[in-house]
């Protein structure tokens, strides 16, 4: 049971707490890196919907190497050092979209979690990524623990 605040996020969003509060979404082919702080009790989530920012426009947390150094950044600025850091990556299915392209794109938003991650030497303790159904996740900041229940497919 969570006894602090729980904050859902959208994509493109970026939140870090500190326990006891909870962090939840929503994901089908975006991605969610969950990274926690085992000492202060701290940690982060994020939601991104593609994997690279193409360098038109803003760049926006919608893009997971805009956002996942942007929360590492973040966690970094609440007293974080990354070797008190891990993560946990959700999310990533195949939906059904007509465009062979955008069959790929959960797999490449995992790729770059995976990829971002090593960079930074932050070790992945977790995943359920890919597939073809979409998962509610709730982050409890607590305990580290992330809750997680799949949707049928037709659901996403």
């Amino acid at each position: 049971m969570i006894t602090g605040s729980s904050t859902f996020i959208h994509i493109g969003q970026i939140h870090v707490d500190v326990a006891p509060a909870a962090i939840s979404t929503v994901l089908g082919s975006c991605v969610a890196v969950c990274l926690y702080d085992r000492l202060l009790c701290t940690g982060g989530m994020n939601h991104y919907l593609l994997p690279f920012w193409n360098g038109n426009g803003l760049q926006s947390p919608k893009y997971g190497n805009i956002s996942i150094p942007k929360m590492i950044e973040n966690m970094l600025e609440r007293g974080s050092k990354i070797v008190d850091l891990e993560a946990k990556i959700f999310g990533g299915a195949s939906i059904n979209i007509a465009s062979s392209e955008n069959m790929m794109i959960g797999e490449k938003n995992i790729l770059v979690a995976r990829e971002i991650l090593k960079s930074y030497k932050i070790p992945i303790v977790a995943e359920d990524v890919g597939g073809q159904s979409g998962r509610k996740i709730q982050f409890n900041l607590e305990r580290g623990k992330v809750l997680m229940k799949c949707t049928p497919k037709n659901n996403l």
